[in-house]
């Protein structure tokens, strides 16, 4: 995966973990973990993190069919570019603090089933369910999660979009397990200031995939693809050969 993926991954990551101590937090604190004993609090609280990041990278994987589908049909260039107007779309949804998310319809149903089994697993306290609960939680209408599948589709591969949300979801895991350890420290008032800041990041991330799609040869942040390498050696070859049969 190329570097400018995973700074992504993890900015888009960075960026979601503000974001889910406002919108996830109440369910992490609802956890119920104590400090009484140590290593058992932070194994549980490991379990429940890990459980969302497994369902972060099968999400990503089924959108890899697709952006494998792009990558075979020669359109990964534009699908790239795609990408980064749609982040910069959903995050000027995203101003007033809002997760646009919440605006869609249709989820309603599914967050409320979805809901309903996490407070079946809250009441338990054992590993498997703390992992149950972190796959549920995953699954949870979040437009961040949104936006981050939405730019593994860049990625261009099945593996390589799970591998992206994996990422993605490691960059949420501070600030997600240092909620479960400050509790209600962080006010609402932070919260609100942190998810107004948001939207602004995302806007920088999605100029970044439109830079990325556009190919203009900055290396890192607008690399050439492989094929306009083989392309532009191909071409230089032939004129060197044309060159050197004129002498």
């Amino acid at each position: 995966m190329e570097i400018a993926l995973i700074i992504s991954a993890l900015g888009l990551g960075f960026a979601s973990g503000f974001h889910c101590i406002g919108m996830c937090g109440p369910i992490a604190l609802s956890l119920g973990l104590t400090k009484k004993q140590a290593t058992n609090f932070y194994l549980q609280n490991l379990t429940y993190q890990f459980g969302r990041i497994v369902t972060y990278s099968i999400l990503g994987g089924l959108l890899g069919i697709i952006g494998q589908g792009f990558e075979m049909a020669g359109f990964q260039q534009y699908l790239t570019i795609g990408v980064g107007i749609l982040l910069i779309v959903m995050a000027v949804f995203s101003f007033g603090g809002k997760d646009f998310a919440s605006k869609i319809p249709f989820l309603t149903s599914s967050l409320l089933k979805v809901k309903l089994n996490l407070s079946k697993l809250l009441q338990k306290a054992d590993y498997r369910s703390r992992f149950a609960t972190g796959l549920l939680n995953g699954l949870l209408p979040c437009g961040m999660v949104y936006m981050a599948l939405t730019a593994s589709l860049a990625a261009s591969g099945i593996w390589q979009s799970s591998l992206f949300m994996a990422i993605f979801g490691l960059g949420t895991l501070p600030f997600m397990f240092a909620v479960v350890l400050l509790g209600n420290l962080m006010t609402t008032a932070f919260r609100i200031k942190i998810l107004k800041f948001i939207p602004i990041m995302m806007i920088i991330l999605g100029s970044l995939f439109i830079l990325r799609g556009m190919e203009l040869g900055i290396p890192y942040v607008s690399p050439k693809s492989e094929a306009m390498k083989v392309i532009h050696n191909n071409s230089t070859d032939h004129q060197e050969g044309n060159h050197e049969s004129c002498h």
